[in-house]
């Protein structure tokens, strides 16, 4: 529907949600004068800290922010996910989220969605208004749709995502351009089509917020040489979010969002080199790069991030762990994460999460049995070329955490009190007046 469908008398409420991706709560709401527009949208609103998902991994926790149900549903569990009944693995897109996406819900009650930068969209949909996907998208001309949005995107430079690269140099200067580049464009491209007023729902995301975190966050914590680029690049973050804001009609409420939280990072952690030292994974040989190549006596191997998979007799091609012993084992593995230390003493695993009290629903045949949610500080890698150290340092220096993520919404009458990421979709729903069965979603809308 367009404005002149409104003007004759249709009436519904709108929702434009803006993601700011890895943007924990307390950044914003510790800095109120640096970031006014944020404390005006606190103060006039509402907003709070919120939990993200297991495990809080962007490529798992967008599905499960769009849907509203956690990766039992959406079948999607983080960056990289390993084949039914095979050590294949494969990056998750679009079609492989088997839930039922927010937009999806809103075009088949009639109404009309713009969405554009989610991640883990491509392909772009195509029974939506206008979309263009977001991370993991090759590029805008295979990105977009329909072909003269396509068209608009490209003449405006417009860019999937920051050039994350540039953050390994020691020097941050280029990639901090490269950042104010990206969000100027996405910007732009949002407020194109804000302005158009010919939408119900918009959903866009900023992900570059993310980025500059994994590079620039423990210089904003511990007052490092990139504290002040931190911060100005979050000034324009808070301009933006302002000006979009400012532009929204009085049928329009704002929601602003994060996936997940973030903190600094003092230890890469290298799971399945650990597990090897620790006797619970090995390789046929001494060329191995991924899942497929571990020997048939392992008893458990990782995927990123942080998740813990037994190596099952009868569901693991190659399983050595009898089914008469998979709870022992998956307690043995669970009681050795519980008390892994790092090389400063302090223990890896804030806790540790087994996959009946996480993930529930048609997908959850490929659910890692165990998942840690670590300590801050610890970042859970699960590369398979082995021979590396457990505990290392890479060039990044932020890393997400599973609490501190962000929810502001510009309406005073919702409430969000232990509010999680399951609660957005139906809260997005009521704000406007879309019907939906309570039991279809893992959480509750925020609204009174």
């Amino acid at each position: 529907m367009g404005l002149f469908d409104r003007l004759r008398g249709d009436d519904n409420p709108r929702v434009a949600f803006i993601g700011i991706d890895g943007v924990p709560f307390s950044l914003l709401a510790d800095n109120p004068d640096t970031f006014p527009n944020f404390a005006a949208l606190r103060a006039e609103g509402t907003a709070g800290a919120i939990e993200s998902i297991v495990p809080p991994e962007s490529s798992a926790c967008w599905p499960s922010l769009t849907t509203g149900v956690n990766p039992g549903e959406t079948g999607v569990y983080g960056f990289q996910d390993r084949e039914n009944g095979s050590y294949d693995t494969y990056v998750p897109m679009g079609r492989d989220v088997q839930a039922t996406r927010l937009w999806d819900r809103v075009t088949d009650d009639g109404r009309q969605a713009s969405v554009m930068n989610v991640p883990v969209t491509f392909p772009p949909q195509r029974n939506v208004q206008r979309m263009v996907s977001g991370f993991l998208s090759p590029g805008v001309k295979k990105a977009a749709h329909p072909e003269e949005f396509r068209d608009e995107l490209d003449s405006m430079d417009y860019r999937i995502d920051v050039n994350a690269k540039l953050g390994h140099d020691d020097d941050k200067s280029d990639f901090v351009e490269n950042a104010h580049e990206t969000l100027d464009r996405r910007y732009e491209a949002f407020s194109s089509v804000l302005e158009r007023d010919d939408w119900d729902l918009f959903f866009g995301v900023f992900m570059t917020t993310d980025r500059v975190n994994h590079f620039l966050f423990a210089d904003y914590e511990r007052d490092g040489e990139n504290r002040e680029a931190f911060v100005e690049f979050y000034e324009k973050v808070d301009e933006y979010v302002g000006k979009i804001r400012e532009s929204l009609p009085d049928d329009v409420t704002l929601v602003v969002a994060s996936d997940h939280g973030f903190t600094s990072l003092d230890h890469e952690v290298h799971c399945n080199a650990w597990l090897e030292e620790q006797g619970w994974l090995s390789y046929e040989d001494d060329d191995h790069e991924e899942l497929g190549d571990i020997s048939d006596d392992t008893r458990a191997y990782s995927l990123i991030p942080g998740r813990f998979y037994i190596n099952l007799e009868g569901r693991e091609p190659r399983g050595s762990v009898p089914r008469d012993e998979y709870e022992e084992t998956r307690e043995e593995l669970k009681a050795e994460l519980e008390t892994l230390e790092g090389p400063n003493g302090r223990k890896v695993a804030e806790r540790v999460v087994e996959k009946e009290d996480a993930f529930r629903g048609d997908h959850d045949d490929i659910a890692p049995d165990l998942v840690v949610v670590p300590n801050h500080g610890f970042d859970l890698k699960s590369g398979f070329k082995g021979h590396e150290d457990v505990f290392g340092k890479g060039p990044r220096n932020g890393m997400h955490s599973f609490d501190n993520a962000s929810l502001f919404v510009d309406d005073p009458d919702v409430e969000i009190t232990d509010a999680d990421l399951y609660d957005i979709a139906p809260t997005i729903l009521d704000l406007m007046d879309v019907d939906y069965a309570r039991a279809e979603f893992d959480g509750a809308s925020l609204c009174k």
